[in-house]
């Protein structure tokens, strides 16, 4: 057998950070694979996908002990050509940068010692007009009052250094929680993720939607053995957590809390509420947030942030309040559209665990899924309509495209006897949809009673069928569905797309299928190409499926009436 030439090799290296994969080639999945460990997917068209070596992306490796020569080797094995030199010195030079900073415990609780390799830094850092004011000089180091714990990890990300903090954390009021093993089995990736984040007692665990994430959060409250603070998304995600927590441990009830901002909410041993309670302002106390301000005073010794990639800039300031508790980041996907990814880093943790959506789907711990692109053509009328409309427009009227509807029903009559979810932004098509399909319809106009009595009913089997506006992104529990029909998204949202994927991943047999029915020639092509983004570095390939046919065919059985079709919309 001759030996691998770099000519035969997937990759081209070049000088400005990003590699380029060939997709049809045949080592490109021991490419994605490597590449997933230290670099970011920008770009990926049919045949060549393109990632960058992001500063952020390479400190997240180190933290997880992936060193330089790790990722300069293993850079070498998949290019082409000889790496560009200046490519592998900022590499090493990045990399280099984890750990030169360190947080370790000061002279006495109120302060935090920061200890700073190299006398060219720390000149740098005590000029710095937002670094310099958090420091005091002592003994070659540097004293940091332990309230700014989190304002001096941010501000030295900011310049380029992140810090290693290692600083001891509160251990909060004790809790016994013990795992009811007769339930249910921890599968091994658990167990391993939650060793890897009580090694080091913060940072952020990335699980596939459907992979077990509360599972994750039980383990770690069983691991540490303290009072648990629980932040979520939203109302629905919360009683989730409950349900799973009482299922799943020897938790009393009244041990665990949903605190819902009423006057007389309920503190627990182990309390779950929502960003949006935590960040409403108003109230007594020092940050202006009266909700934050009750919780936080309690003796928790352990936080956790389910899709902690979903964390509103305002908790990141209140997070960085909390810095001496043990903090538990849970996700899918590090990818924020806000590029906030780095207050993730500095104020939850580095990256500490993660497992490919791919790997868990080929040992059965999710479904295989299947994505499909369906693309439909525009009537001329809302063609002519759509050019006119300023930018900011366009996408609402490409997802009105009664031509989405046909395509819907006809996935829906293709999956007859399955459990089906339509999904979309807009709500006028998602009405329309909910009529030609007799189905529910959740939005944000339902109130909490009306969502959880057709999950009930859908779980159940009564309706088969459910149509969800964005409140079907996160957390909700139907692990029955096999089927996604997504008829619109919220731009160009990565994160949304792999959220909306897991509703469906749950194991099953058959698999499942993931279809995002796209207006053809019109700004929802570019959008969902930049929403495959996430998945595509996961491995998911999106075949292409062309409806004009059956769009022409149902038009000539109306004769051409594509007006009334889309009069159904409104």
């Amino acid at each position: 057998m001759l030996a691998e030439r770099p000519a035969d090799r997937p990759a081209v290296v070049q000088g400005d950070r990003t590699v380029l994969v060939e997709v049809d080639h045949p080592g490109y999945e021991r490419a994605r694979d490597l590449l997933a460990r230290f670099a970011e997917l920008e770009r990926s068209p049919e045949h060549v996908h393109t990632y960058r070596l992001s500063a952020l992306a390479l400190w997240n490796a180190a933290a997880q002990g992936v060193s330089s020569e790790a990722v300069v080797e293993g850079l070498r094995q998949i290019s082409r050509f000889d790496l560009p030199g200046h490519v592998e010195q900022e590499v090493r030079e990045l990399m280099s940068r984890h750990g030169v900073c360190r947080l370790v415990d000061g002279p006495e609780p109120r302060r935090l010692r920061l200890e700073v390799d190299g006398e060219p830094l720390r000149a740098r850092l005590e000029r710095d007009p937002k670094i310099a004011p958090l420091l005091e000089a002592s003994g070659g180091g540097y004293l940091v009052a332990a309230a700014e714990r989190g304002r001096i990890k941010r501000a030295l990300l900011h310049v380029g250094y992140p810090v290693d903090d290692s600083a001891g954390l509160t251990d909060g009021a004790p809790l016994a929680v013990r795992v009811r093993g007769d339930r249910f089995t921890p599968y091994p990736y658990q167990e391993a993720s939650v060793k890897a984040f009580t090694a080091a007692g913060h940072g952020v665990i990335v699980l596939p939607c459907g992979a077990g994430k509360t599972v994750v959060g039980l383990l770690a409250m069983a691991a540490i053995g303290t009072r648990t603070l629980v932040l979520t998304s939203s109302r629905e995600a919360a009683s989730q957590w409950r349900r799973e927590l009482l299922a799943k441990s020897e938790l009393a009830p009244d041990q665990v809390a949903l605190y819902e901002g009423a006057r007389a909410a309920v503190i627990g041993d182990v309390t779950i509420t929502t960003y949006s309670m935590m960040s409403k302002k108003g109230g007594a106390g020092a940050t202006g947030y009266g909700h934050f301000d009750r919780l936080s005073a309690q003796p928790w010794g352990l936080i956790i942030y389910d899709e902690v990639h979903l964390v509103p800039a305002p908790i990141f300031r209140l997070t960085a309040e909390l810095q001496a508790r043990r903090r538990l980041g849970l996700t899918a996907t590090l990818v924020r559209e806000d590029g906030r990814q780095g207050d993730v880093f500095a104020l939850i943790g580095p990256k500490r665990y993660e497992v490919g959506w791919r790997t868990l789907e080929h040992s059965g711990h999710i479904a295989a899924a299947t994505c499909f692109e369906v693309r439909v053509p525009m009537p001329a009328a809302l063609a002519t309509e759509y050019a006119a409309a300023a930018p900011r427009e366009q996408p609402r009227i490409a997802a009105d495209n009664p031509a989405k509807l046909r395509a819907m029903s006809a996935l829906c009559e293709r999956h007859a006897g399955e459990r089906i979810l339509v999904m979309g932004t807009y709500l006028e098509p998602l009405r329309a949809a909910a009529r030609v399909l007799g189905a529910p319809l959740i939005t944000g106009e339902s109130n909490h009673t009306q969502r959880e009595a057709a999950y009930e009913a859908f779980r159940r089997g009564e309706e088969r069928v459910l149509v969800l506006s964005r409140v079907g992104n996160f957390a909700i529990d139907l692990p029955a569905a096999s089927v996604l029909v997504q008829i619109s998204g919220t731009m160009g949202s990565r994160q949304e797309e792999a959220q909306r994927l897991g509703r469906v991943l749950r194991p099953k047999p058959g698999g499942a299928s993931f279809y995002t029915i796209v207006s053809r020639l019109t700004c929802e092509e570019e959008l969902a190409l930049h929403r495959q983004l996430f998945l595509t570095e996961q491995g998911y390939q999106f075949f292409i499926e062309d409806m004009t046919e059956l769009a022409a065919r149902d038009d000539d059985e109306r004769g051409g009436d594509v007006g009334g079709a889309r009069a159904t919309l409104h």
